[in-house]
């Protein structure tokens, strides 16, 4: 009976990452699509708007960098760029870097309308900022030996096998509590895991998908293993996902950042990016 009643809780836990589980069995590389299309939002009118200036950082890539000519580059400055397109705001739009400590106070004196540089919408953070939807989501995979990689469904698939992850994450905290009849191998770091995995020492690792997505398109990897299973979407245990941040007392700003973001991923721009920067998806 508890089998049963696990089962059940994972079951309706992960529901929401049924359509990219499914879609995993695909060949890659899948796209994550997390608006529906059914919902039309409204196109807001921005006339009345200044000018729309984006906060960013230069020190986490793929989403922003300095390129090799010192040029800014990344995942969110295609994004900003996009979203400023869309709104037929491009005239009016700057993106701007700061180092990561100055960005809330940059936001608050009004140095800048937007922060899009990776800052998680949390309980207490929506006491700061106001947020426009996720655009991007990191969901948990297990990855696999190739000549030993599982399919959905897993969770009777991985009875008894050598699962490693790193210690003190929530993706131990998530192995512990929906996948509890593997054998859980806690690692104090990603080099280990992935070493002792390699060489057969486990049966599968669990954990980030996009570190690991990196990780299976390196040379370190030289093409041992794949994604098993999953994705696996759990906001109590990984969060809600990327968000654009506004100021608190700004919601109309990202309501309309919200039409904008729908609409690149509707028209395909997003995917476009998405593939641009994750040559091997996560999702």
């Amino acid at each position: 009976m508890a089998f049963q009643w696990r089962s059940l809780v994972l079951a309706s836990t992960l529901i929401a990452a049924l359509p990219f589980a499914l879609g995993a069995r695909a060949a890659e590389p899948q796209v994550p699509v997390l608006w529906d299309a059914k919902e039309r939002l409204p196109k807001p009118d921005l006339s009345a708007l200044p000018r729309l200036r984006f906060l960013t950082t230069t020190d986490f890539p793929p989403f922003n960098f300095l390129d090799g000519s010192g040029k800014l580059s990344g995942f969110h400055i295609d994004l900003a760029r996009a979203i400023c397109a869309e709104l037929g705001i491009v005239d009016k739009c700057q993106i701007q870097a700061l180092p990561w400590a100055e960005l809330e106070g940059a936001l608050e004196k009004g140095e800048g309308e937007a922060i899009i540089a990776g800052i998680a919408a949390t309980p207490q953070s929506r006491q700061t900022y106001a947020f426009s939807r996720s655009y991007l989501q990191f969901p948990a995979r297990f990855i696999m030996l190739k000549s030993k990689a599982v399919t959905e469904p897993v969770f009777d698939k991985l009875h008894g096998k050598r699962v490693g992850v790193i210690a003190g994450s929530a993706h131990e905290r998530m192995l512990r509590d929906y996948f509890n009849t593997v054998q859980l191998v806690s690692f104090d770091g990603p080099e280990a895991l992935y070493s002792d995995l390699k060489a057969g020492k486990i049966d599968a690792a669990f954990g980030d998908g996009m570190r690991f997505a990196f990780w299976l398109g390196g040379s370190d990897a030289a093409g041992c293993c794949r994604f098993a299973g999953g994705p696996y979407l759990a906001p109590e245990y990984l969060g809600t996902g990327m968000a654009i941040a506004t100021r608190a007392d700004n919601p109309a700003l990202a309501a309309a950042l919200d039409y904008a973001l729908q609409e690149i991923s509707m028209k395909g721009t997003f995917a476009e990016f998405y593939l641009r920067y994750f040559p091997v998806s996560f999702f």
